[in-house]
């Protein structure tokens, strides 16, 4: 006698089929492949992270800290100005950071790529100061515009900036600023941000020596250098600057962010016998130094 036969709906065979274990469709979660990492090494390689970029914020804590965690501009890390012990990491160091922006340092441009970006709170210029470059007798703000930084700030930039070029063996010309790397669309850290004291005091980033910027000077062989002669010092450094054979606007924002950085007390924008000196003194003591791997 016939056995009783169910009868199958669409329903129930759909039901059955997608119960089924699906072995020949889906991944095994064992690796088929194993990576040795130890067998082989190359040797032509490098830190990918090359430069330390300083920052100011132009704002106070609050809106720092909303510009930098909610916008489109970004640093790895921020320093208020909070009488605290407190360092706040925003991007990780394996991340880019969205900070430098259109920028070109010891020839390399894209800086995002390869730097590391530290904001610090500040304002920048002072309030009274800020509508001054509107006179055309005035094209740069000079040293008394600039407010000044906190000291715990300082501290905290320094123990912070000692810590990652160390950890990425950072030379000390690309420990830079933002106008140092964008010379035409920035001017922080400013001209109160304490370049000489960071290196003196905690061997952070580049300096002259006073004896050879002195030994120049007595030479003078400002008289004599061409703006091409004078131009390529500033590329030998590594700066990005144009190749007219004149100090057109572009070429002296060029200047003025040197002189931010290494004359801060008198930044003008043209260029002298001193800027001249201090920047061939910078050249012959890091002569070499860039690197560009």
């Amino acid at each position: 006698m016939a056995k009783n036969i169910p009868y199958l709906t669409l329903a129930s065979v759909l039901t059955a089929f997608m119960t089924l274990p699906l072995t020949g469709c889906v991944a095994t979660s064992t690796p088929r492949y194993v990576i040795d990492s130890e067998t082989y090494q190359a040797t032509g390689k490098s830190q990918r992270i090359k430069t330390i970029v300083l920052h100011y914020t132009v704002s106070d804590n609050e809106r720092s800290i909303k510009t930098l965690t909610t916008g489109n501009v970004s640093a790895h890390y921020l320093i208020l100005d909070n009488d605290d012990d407190k360092i706040y990491s925003l991007v990780d160091e394996s991340e880019r950071a969205w900070h430098a922006g259109n920028s070109g340092f010891a020839g390399r441009t894209i800086l995002n790529d390869t730097s590391i970006g530290i904001e610090i709170v500040n304002s920048g210029i002072k309030p009274e100061y800020r509508n001054t470059l509107k006179n055309d007798e005035l094209q740069y703000h000079p040293y008394e515009h600039f407010v000044a930084f906190d000291e715990l700030q300082i501290k905290k930039v320094a123990e912070l900036v000692q810590d990652i070029a160390k950890r990425y063996d950072i030379s000390p010309k690309n420990i830079v600023g933002h106008s140092d790397i964008a010379p035409s669309r920035k001017i922080d850290p400013g001209a109160k941000f304490p370049w000489e004291r960071l290196h003196n005091e905690y061997g952070i980033g580049a300096w002259y020596d006073e004896f050879d910027k002195q030994f120049i000077i007595n030479k003078n062989e400002f008289a004599s250098a061409t703006i091409p002669d004078i131009k390529q010092e500033f590329r030998n450094y590594g700066y990005q600057i144009n190749d007219s054979n004149e100090w057109d606007k572009a070429s002296r924002d060029v200047v003025y962010a040197f002189q931010l950085h290494f004359r801060p007390q008198r930044p003008t924008g043209v260029m002298d016998l001193e800027t001249y000196a201090i920047l061939r003194a910078l050249n012959k003591k890091y002569a070499g130094r860039n690197d560009f791997y």
